[in-house]
C-alpha cells in the first residue's frame, strides 16, 4: 500500500491523527526533505526514509514506488494538504507507481491563513501560485476574484513571484492600491506577520510566506439577528 499524506504547514500539532497513525506505521516513509524532517519523530526506527529535492524527485520517486511493488507499506509526506498546492507532486507520485495512490488530506497554510486573519472562505477566493508552468490563468483569477469583492489568500511561488510580484501585477492591472494586505511566514513555526495596503508591499520575503488580501467592504453575510 501507498499513501499520500498531508502533513500540515509546519507542525505536528496541525497533523490528523490519521495521518500520523499511516505515518508511524509505513516501513518507507518519503518526501521532501523539510517535511519528512517535520514527521521524523514519527517514523519507525526501521523504516527505510527516502528524502528528495525537486531535481531528484522524480528519481527518488522511483526508489519509493519500487519498494511498495515490493510489498512495503509506504507514505509519501506533502507540507500542508495534497489538495492545496501538492496536486502536481501527487501526479507524479502516481506516475511512478502506475496507479491511483490513497490520499489523505491535511491541513493547509491556506486554512491557517484564514483563522489568523478571521476570514471565512466563504467570502475568500483561495489561488496558489506555487506550481509550474504558465501563471497567466490564476492571476487572472486572482484579478477577478478582488474585482468580485472577495477576500484572496494567496500562496506565491519561490523566487519569481512574491508577494511584491503579485502586488505589482495586480497594481498594473488597475487593482486599488487601498487593499489592505497581510504576509506571514512560517505559520504554526515561528511566525512572523506583515501588515499593510498593495501599494506598501515592496519587501522581501521568505519561501514560506502566504498572503491574505482583503475585500475593501466587508462582505455581506445577511445573517444579521438571524436566529438558527
Amino acid at each position: 500500500m501507498i499513501s499520500c499524506i498531508g502533513a500540515g504547514p509546519g507542525h505536528l500539532d496541525y497533523l490528523t491523527r490519521g495521518g500520523a497513525r499511516r505515518v508511524q506505521e509505513a516501513e518507507v516513509v518519503a518526501g521532501f526533505s523539510t517535511v519528512v524532517d517535520l514527521v521524523r519523530p514519527l517514523i519507525r526506527p526501521d523504516a527505510t526514509v527516502i528524502t528528495m529535492g525537486y531535481r531528484d524527485q522524480t528519481e527518488k520517486l522511483q526508489q519509493v514506488a519500487a519498494l511498495h511493488q515490493g510489498g512495503k507499506t509506504c507514505a509519501v509526506v506533502f507540507m500542508g494538504d495534497i489538495h492545496f498546492s501538492g496536486f502536481q507532486f501527487l501526479e507524479r507520485v502516481e506516475k511512478a507507481c502506475g496507479h491511483p495512490v490513497e490520499t489523505f488530506p491535511g491541513i493547509s497554510s491556506a486554512q491557517v491563513m484564514a483563522s489568523r486573519g478571521r476570514v471565512c472562505f466563504d467570502e475568500t477566493t483561495f489561488v496558489t501560485f506555487h506550481r509550474r508552468g504558465d501563471l497567466s490563468p490564476f492571476r487572472t483569477h486572482l484579478t477577478n476574484a478582488l474585482a468580485d469583492g472577495r477576500n484572496a489568500i494567496v500562496i506565491p511561488r519561490p523566487w519569481d513571484f512574491m508577494p511584491r510580484d503579485i502586488a505589482a501585477f495586480l497594481l498594473a492591472q488597475g487593482t486599488s492600491a487601498q487593499h489592505p494586505v497581510e504576509v506571514w511566514e512560517n505559520l504554526t513555526g515561528e511566525e512572523a506577520q506583515w501588515k499593510g495596503t498593495l501599494a506598501e508591499l515592496t519587501g522581501d520575503f521568505s519561501d514560506l510566506s502566504i498572503m491574505l488580501i482583503r475585500n475593501l467592504q466587508p462582505f455581506p453575510t445577511g445573517l444579521e439577528g438571524e436566529t438558527f
